[in-house]
């Protein structure tokens, strides 16, 4: 494990040669010079694509067997963690408590830096045991420089209570090492501003974030072909989508596709569902939760 006082030789932590004369560069210099530097992000994503198959596999699994997904950080990794978790039900009409997000100085620290408490590992573990999280969940570390006490700690506290951990870091595993289910390492360089890890590292951990959260709902069944089929119709927009959904995937009028829309109770996967087997929506509500809610499967099965 790396020395906690001794950060410099960290990847995270060093000096960028491209961008040694960044006071000095025109703004379009600068948009330049950071165009460049996100492009790494990229190839940090095709270097790790095998972990991030294996983790939404893991994470998947857990949650059709009742578990639930945990991202734990601090600073721009514990905001990043909460920012995906919080788009979860909006988007896949999960339940909150599927995806959460955990932040080293709770909710405050999402408006207001709180980064010295990233250094208290009981904390991260008192996270862990206030959430009951055991061995049905899983849980991601979330943590640039790989080194934060928070997050080490709540690691092995959800390890002790047998639950699968991921973790992600932007250094190499040579510089700091960690024993957990799946290590992804997201290597995008020194950054632009030395040290300052909300750049490229917090572009790409949103990034894997964002592969992570929508491949396990994807194989949740929370997406029909790449249509978001579980969105919840909570305004003009999503209604509107909603609707130009069915029409796509039924040959509907807007008209009809509004009125099976509210048939269904505004649930645009039972809506398709009972078109397309002529059911009634308690019995197509039946047969989807038969098929764990996976669309394809049920409507499928019906056709058989």
């Amino acid at each position: 494990m790396a020395n906690l006082e001794e950060r410099g030789h960290l990847l995270t932590e060093q000096i960028n040669p491209n961008s040694q004369n960044l006071d000095q560069l025109t703004s379009l210099e600068l948009v330049d010079l950071f165009n460049r530097e996100d492009a790494q992000t990229l190839a940090a994503i095709a270097s790790a694509r095998h972990q991030l198959a294996q983790a939404i596999d893991l994470i998947a699994e857990a949650l059709r067997h009742g578990g639930r997904l945990f991202y734990i950080g601090a600073g721009t990794s514990g905001r990043l963690g909460v920012l995906d978790a919080a788009e979860c039900p909006p988007t896949f009409c999960s339940p909150p408590e599927l995806v959460q997000g955990i932040i080293a100085g709770g909710a405050a620290a999402l408006l207001r830096s709180s980064e010295e408490l990233e250094d208290k590992a009981e904390d991260g573990a008192a996270a862990i045991a206030q959430r009951h999280i055991t061995q049905l969940d899983v849980v991601v570390g979330i943590t640039a420089g790989g080194t934060t006490p928070y997050v080490l700690g709540a690691i092995q506290a959800a390890q002790q209570r047998g639950a699968a951990t991921v973790y992600i870091a932007c250094v190499p595993a040579d510089q700091v090492a960690i024993e957990t289910d799946i290590d992804i390492r997201l290597l995008v360089g020194p950054e632009v501003v030395a040290g300052s890890t909300r750049l490229k590292a917090g572009t790409v951990t949103k990034m894997a974030l964002n592969i992570l959260s929508t491949g396990v709902m994807v194989k949740l069944g929370k997406v029909y072909g790449n249509r978001m089929v579980d969105v919840a119709v909570t305004n003009k927009k999503l209604h509107d989508r909603a609707l130009r959904m069915l029409q796509d995937l039924t040959n509907l009028s807007r008209e009809e596709a509004a009125y099976l829309l509210e048939q269904s109770g505004r649930s645009v996967k039972l809506a398709l569902l009972m078109h397309w087997t002529g059911l009634g929506k308690e019995e197509s509500d039946r047969l989807l939760t038969k098929y764990q809610g996976n669309l394809r499967s049920a409507a499928l099965s019906y056709q058989k």
